[in-house]
């Protein structure tokens, strides 16, 4: 038994034996063949620089380090409170005030630049008429003399008429005195209305602009809080633009206003200039007149 015994366990122990010598055999062979492989690693570099200058022109294009970069080009903004965008989104209370106060202001520009030349013209006649009318003979030949179109020709012609048609009719029951000069002042009063023509569209303009451009105001204000009330979200952006839109309309108003209260002021006084001598020209008229001047040849 104690042999048997014995050459079992020499059995195994050799079994065990050779299985560890198995394992060391193949343990040795894996570590020789990892070294084996291991210089291959380095390839991957040349691989790298193979593919590096393939990739090089692709950087040729790129600026130097030293180069100043290209300024970005920035894109204009469209202002989104300004008069365009008022135009475009107000409503119909915004764009009527806007509207009216354009007439208003071509209407001044207009009333006030004719009447500027109105004035010159009649200015000009007024020197025409002192240096050659009075140089005549008569009334009649004097008359001859004036522009066809002067008013002062029609002050003269007025005059005539109202001297020869005095003899034998109702107007006889008037004195002579009394009809010529009413008839020298329907004449000068003609010439004041023309010149006096739309001087109160001036004044309208003047003083109510303002108040047109500042109700138009109020409505942008009243938009725009309305429009923040529902958005429900209190931003300077949301606050200050569109106040900022609806400030426009006050400012139009004046700029409609100031050119309008100046030329009314212009007119007004250029008109009493001219008109005193309409009047000086239409009283000494009066006095030839009656001292019988207008029955010479």
């Amino acid at each position: 038994m104690n042999i048997r015994l014995n050459k079992m366990l020499g059995s195994k122990l050799a079994a065990w034996v050779s299985a560890i010598a198995v394992v060391a055999v193949l343990g040795s062979a894996v570590a020789a063949v990892a070294q084996d492989a291991a210089p291959a690693a380095p390839a991957a570099p040349a691989a790298d620089a193979a593919m590096a200058p393939a990739a090089a022109p692709a950087d040729a294009t790129a600026p130097a380090a030293g180069a100043p970069a290209a300024a970005p080009t920035q894109e204009a903004k469209e202002n989104p409170y300004g008069i365009e965008h008022m135009l475009k989104n107000g409503d119909f209370v915004n764009r009527s005030t806007f509207t009216i106060l354009v007439l208003m202001s071509a209407g001044s520009w207009y009333i006030t630049i004719m009447r500027l030349i109105d004035q010159t013209i009649l200015m000009r006649q007024a020197v025409t008429a002192q240096k050659s009318f009075w140089a005549a003979g008569s009334l009649k030949e004097g008359l001859a003399k004036l522009e066809p179109n002067s008013a002062f020709r029609a002050l003269v012609t007025d005059g005539l008429k109202a001297a020869e048609h005095h003899d034998g009719k109702l107007t006889d029951q008037i004195d002579l005195n009394e009809w010529v000069s009413m008839s020298l002042q329907r004449a000068t009063d003609a010439i004041s209305y023309r010149l006096q023509g739309g001087v109160a569209f001036l004044a309208s303009v003047g003083s109510t602009a303002p108040f047109v451009g500042l109700f138009g105001t109020v409505w942008g204000i009243l938009n725009a809080l309305i429009a923040i009330g529902v958005a429900g979200q209190v931003s300077i952006d949301r606050v200050a633009g569109p106040l900022g839109e609806a400030l426009i309309m006050t400012a139009i108003g004046l700029i409609v206003a100031v050119p309008a209260v100046l030329g009314y002021n212009m007119v007004v006084r250029r008109n009493k200039v001219a008109l005193e001598r309409v009047r000086n020209f239409s009283a000494d008229i009066h006095a030839v007149l009656l001292a019988g001047g207008a029955r010479r040849a």
